[in-house]
């Protein structure tokens, strides 16, 4: 870990940009590391949060969008649809704390994933739960989100952070 949070992996750490493998077992194992990366997500704090971030390449993501709304837990993650009406929300990540910019996805997504007993679900989101599905997912598929930005607010962003890791 290069911060002091508690994520393990941070920017410009390359196995962020590594695709993450499916999950095969639905076990304890898995349970428990669901409850680690729940745990970490609110210690970030943060309000999304894949395996990968904490050094396991696993298709897990765990999404809370506040403090009272209910945990989620998505197993292999895919995105089935998503609508051609796009929206802009600010976002960032436990891996970059400090930064934000806001970033174009699409409005709404219909996400497939199984449950933590290994159960196929569908679910249909939109608004900021739209959007965390898709940032999550790609973090799993190895685009992390400053790449959604131009290169030139992208290499911006990365000297400000550099510059801000260099000083503390």
């Amino acid at each position: 870990m290069t911060g002091d949070g508690p994520v393990d992996r941070e920017i410009p750490d390359r196995r962020l940009r590594a695709v993450a493998e499916p999950v095969a077992g639905f076990d304890e194992d898995l349970r428990r590391l669901a409850i680690d990366l729940a745990d970490t997500m609110r210690a970030a704090p943060g309000i999304g949060i894949t395996a990968p971030h904490i050094g396991i390449p696993k298709r897990l993501v765990v999404i809370e969008l506040s403090p009272t709304s209910a945990l989620r837990t998505y197993v292999n993650p895919t995105i089935l649809w998503a609508s051609p009406e796009m929206t802009r929300h600010t976002e960032g990540s436990v891996s970059m704390p400090g930064v934000t910019e806001d970033i174009e996805r699409q409005a709404r997504v219909r996400v497939g994933y199984r449950d933590l007993d290994g159960i196929e679900q569908i679910e249909e989101a939109d608004g900021l739960l739209a959007v965390c599905h898709q940032h999550e997912i790609d973090q799993l598929g190895g685009i992390f989100w400053v790449q959604r930005l131009s290169r030139l607010k992208r290499d911006r962003l990365i000297k400000w952070y550099e510059k801000v890791l260099r000083t503390s």
